[in-house]
């Protein structure tokens, strides 16, 4: 009764909701500027996006309609302002934003304003407050100050959400107890685990419909509220000033009347409370109970015959029990698959099923009474009579063999007998279980045959083929299996390798083993496979590279086994060594081309500024003096000797860029200083924004070092100037566990690493720089997101 009465209620206050819900009442027109009405008139259609959170927002899929609080509020801007909307629900604010990124939403109501909102949304001023509030049960429930309750007084919020971290900060004296959802603090509310819950209005009014939280009352008001706004697009700051005008067109009674429509919470009458039901169940108790006192003083007097009646009934059905109970049992026994022979004391069979009369090759009934020296030709009577002995006496020995049988066409069938005693009224008996076990037979003989083909191929292997195993009993690492090929490749025979003091550990060369037992057993701790290089020593002290991997298998009975191989790889070994001997080589020899080549720049930097220099300048000096002293007489030689003098002045400035090219004359004030050159001179030829950070003091670099690093500054910027389409650069140089560590930045259009050409020997270049001066380079670049450069060089004092 209580629960039809409560879904009539509730029935009641959705029915003018699921109908579409009262509108807000329509006013005139919202009054835009003519620039304003100009834009709306080319944007009449606009995506909204909606995050799906009753009663904000919710999506009737049986309707194929939403509703909510934002959803009324966006058609009434709709409809005033004469828009097309569009819809897109979304999960949560997550997903909305990243729609917004991608540009597939223009606007989206009801969100809060934060300061990372701040950079992808504009905002409208509040439409709508929605209190945090304090909720506690209805009994006894008085206003409450959250700076008077005490560490007993346990709080019941939502974590992590902003509202915690609010009274964590503001009311230190309070116990919290974090929840994840607003169901969950109600419901340690009612279980008294918590005394108060904070839940936000909206939850509430959406909770507060069920009857599980009928006896809960609002106690108070934490005083910080969630202002709704609604959000538009950065881009379109046109569309935020009209969204604010039609919001400030809404009467403010229209707005009282969508809150409470949505969001004001709404509680049971007094006649739904538990209480009143309590009541009333007492009272129909009470009845029920005379009412049965009534009933029982009649049954009394009929109570000895259904006494009869019933001990007769009993009586039976056990009895039509006991014979479906026979039947089965008699049914199940003819119909086993299993032969089952009562044998008497004088060996002959007293009964046999089916499946003894098939499996032996009888007809039906022609068992009986035969000894079972018919079937078992070596069970003479002495043998017989033991076995009857050993198993009367409950001999397990005696109680289960394999043997052989004769079949009525003479062929012998392999069976397994399994003899059990049996007392039946005054008779006793051996009861024979056959089971025909020629598949199993087949099937071991099969097993054995590939076991010794296993062990043949592992033989053959060049290598050391194991299994390593826990033993179930001590718990300790074993080899149940190692390969022949063993002596071949360590000197030592599988026997000696499976001993508990050798194993393969003991051969792993000392240097390498710390790392072995790691790897090994971190897979032994989590059952998975593993696999290792190094070198091992044979028996007869020699030296080898082995590769061993192992991989993991969950036997039948639970047991985890590794299955690995031992390969010998010390050729491969050597020639890797070689071959990265032969790398450092062509390094070094490539570093000290680069050397040769900087201070042969340098050189001719030096000879290009000095000498062509003071060539230039006597050359200026000595038209200076012809103008001087011949320019009056002929106009026409003035200005021959003006232009000679420009001419002289363009190949000073050639001079000055080809003497920068080769060597620029700023590395010799530090490499801050070039650094901040450099970036001026990006700046003034790309128009690109350049960000520089250095430290103030840096000690002295190497000539080498410093000229590398320039070098890497320069191609990286070559880089950004031709592929990044960067808005801004940032350069940063920094000392880091001594460490010079320089860190080039873009905001451009980024690149997958894994797609570079092989032939852009850019990124190649500036590595090997980085390598032949003993450090490392980093590269992190996602399309659309940019790219950062960092280099580590390590700081050698005593050479620098």
């Amino acid at each position: 009764m209580k629960r039809l009465r409560c879904l009539l209620v509730i029935g009641c206050l959705w029915l003018p909701l699921m109908a579409g819900a009262a509108p807000v009442a329509s006013t005139p027109g919202v009054q835009l500027e003519p620039a304003q009405q100009q834009w709306l008139d080319q944007h009449r259609s606009l995506r909204v996006g909606l995050v799906l959170q009753a009663p904000f927002a919710q999506f009737d899929r049986r309707l194929q309609q939403l509703s909510g609080v934002n959803v009324e509020l966006m058609n009434w801007l709709a409809r005033q302002l004469g828009l097309d909307l569009t819809w897109r629900n979304f999960n949560d604010q997550a997903a909305l934003e990243v729609a917004l990124v991608r540009g597939e939403i223009d606007l989206a109501p009801g969100l809060t304003q934060t300061p990372a909102g701040l950079r992808l949304w504009l905002f409208s001023d509040p439409y709508m407050r929605v209190p945090q509030l304090i909720v506690g049960p209805r009994t006894g429930a008085v206003a409450v100050d959250l700076e008077k309750l005490g560490s007993t007084d346990r709080v019941a919020v939502r974590m992590p959400s902003a509202v915690a971290d609010y009274l964590r900060a503001t009311y230190s004296n309070l116990n919290l107890q974090g929840v994840p959802a607003e169901r969950q603090a109600l419901q340690l509310l009612l279980s008294d685990q918590a005394r108060y819950a904070v839940v936000d209005e909206a939850q509430l009014s959406r909770l507060s419909r069920e009857n599980e939280f009928s006896d809960l009352v609002v106690v108070g008001d934490i005083g910080l509220p969630q202002l709704l706004r609604v959000a538009s697009r950065r881009d379109w700051p046109q569309l935020a000033d009209i969204l604010e005008r039609g919001l400030q067109a809404i009467p403010a009674k229209d707005l009282e009347q969508l809150h409470n429509r949505w969001l004001q919470p709404k509680y049971p009458r007094l006649s739904e409370s538990p209480g009143f039901w309590q009541n009333l169940a007492l009272l129909l108790a009470a009845l029920l109970f005379s009412s049965m006192a009534i009933v029982i003083w009649q049954r009394r007097q009929q109570h000895q015959l259904e006494q009869s009646l019933l001990a007769a009934r009993e009586s039976l059905a056990q009895r039509q029990a006991r014979e479906e109970a026979l039947r089965l049992s008699q049914f199940s026994i003819d119909q086993s698959t299993v032969g089952i022979l009562w044998v008497h004391w004088d060996s002959h069979v007293r009964y046999a099923n089916r499946a003894a009369e098939a499996m032996l090759g009888y007809p039906s009934g022609a068992l009986i009474d035969r000894p079972l020296i018919d079937f078992e030709p070596n069970l003479h009577m002495d043998r017989w009579l033991d076995l009857w002995k050993r198993a009367r006496a409950n001999d397990e020995a005696a109680q289960h063999f394999e043997t052989q049988c004769l079949r009525a066409d003479g062929r012998l069938l392999p069976v397994d007998v399994s003899l059990s005693f049996l007392r039946f009224r005054d008779a006793e008996y051996l009861v024979v279980f056959l089971a025909d076990i020629t598949e199993r037979r087949r099937a071991l003989a099969a097993l054995r045959e590939s076991e010794a083909r296993l062990k043949g191929i592992a033989g053959n292997v060049p290598g050391l083929v194991f299994r390593l195993e826990r033993n179930p009993a001590a718990g300790e690492l074993e080899f149940p299996y190692i390969s022949e090929g063993s002596a071949a490749l360590v000197g030592y025979t599988p026997a000696e390798l499976q001993h508990p003091d050798v194993g393969l550990r003991s051969l792993v060369h000392p240097e390498d083993r710390a790392d072995y037992h790691q790897v090994q057993d971190r897979a032994l701790e989590s059952d998975s496979d593993w696999s290792w290089q190094g070198r091992i020593f044979t028996r007869q002290g020699e030296q080898r590279w082995a590769d061993i991997k192992a991989s993991t298998r969950v036997l039948g009975d639970g047991r985890v086994v590794w299955d690995g191989i031992v390969w010998d790889i010390s050729q491969s070994k050597q020639a890797e060594q070689a071959l990265a001997r032969s790398q450092e080589q062509l390094r070094e020899l490539s570093a000290h081309l680069e050397s040769v080549r900087e201070e042969e720049k340098a050189r001719i930097a030096r000879e290009v500024h000095d000498e062509l220099g003071q060539m230039l300048t006597v050359l200026k000096l000595e038209t200076s003096m012809c103008e001087l002293a011949y320019a009056e007489l002929d106009p026409g030689l003035n200005e021959r000797l003006g232009s000679m003098k420009r001419l002289i002045a363009q190949l000073f400035q050639l001079v000055r860029d080809v003497a920068t090219a080769l060597r620029p004359p700023i590395l010799d004030a530090g490499i801050a200083s070039a650094i901040e050159w450099q970036a001026r001179r990006f700046e003034a030829r790309t128009q690109i924004p350049c960000l520089v950070e250095v430290p103030e003091n840096l000690p002295p670099l190497s000539d080498a070092k410093a000229t590398s690093l320039f070098r890497i500054l320069q191609e990286a910027l070559t880089n950004v100037m031709r592929h990044a389409q960067a808005h801004t650069v940032q350069i940063s140089l920094s000392l880091e566990d001594n460490q010079l560590c320089l860190t080039i930045s873009d905001d451009g259009v980024g690149f997958s690493p894994g797609d570079s050409r092989p032939t852009s020997f850019g990124l190649v270049g500036m590595r090997e720089r980085v390598l032949m001066l003993g450090g490392s380079m980093r590269l992190d670049s996602e399309p659309g997101e940019g790219t950062s450069l960092s280099v580590r060089i390590p700081l050698n004092r005593d050479r620098s």
